[in-house]
């Protein structure tokens, strides 16, 4: 049976895979950027109850698979992730900022699905195939 969890007055389990990608698919994710992109994310779920199952930053685009508590919005929760780790990563990597104009790093919209119709680890094994690094939960290439 899978582990469920518990809020005040809730039992849940809600499992999404959440996608997202840098404007123009640009592969500007490398390197001090990529660590520092894993750390905001970890740092923003944190905040806000939502842990991180699975995790993969790519050259251009973010995999999540997460679990999110049920008084938290899809979207407002990619409006949080992408609205504050664009921002400071363009703040804190100047060259990366060069590649972009207007405040927008990333591409609009995302990829929400829950894992209803594949069970969890299928999309773990999946987003920990996507390449191989140091941290074994929460993957960064370049």
């Amino acid at each position: 049976m899978a582990e469920y969890r518990r809020g005040a007055h809730t039992v849940y389990e809600i499992h999404l895979h959440l996608v997202w990608t840098t404007k123009y698919r640009k592969p500007v994710l490398v390197g001090d950027a990529a660590t520092r992109m894993r750390d905001l994310v970890r740092e923003i779920c944190g905040t806000h109850d939502v842990k991180i199952m699975k995790g993969h930053v790519s050259k251009d685009h973010v995999h999540l698979l997460v679990s999110i508590p049920p008084q938290m919005g899809i979207s407002k929760l990619l409006q949080m992730l992408k609205g504050k780790t664009g921002y400071k990563i363009m703040l804190e990597f100047p060259h990366i900022k060069k590649h972009y104009w207007g405040q927008h790093m990333w591409a609009r919209g995302y990829f929400c699905c829950s894992t209803g119709n594949v069970t969890d680890e299928v999309v773990a094994e999946y987003i920990a195939n996507q390449q191989d690094d140091r941290d074994d939960d929460f993957k960064v290439d370049g």
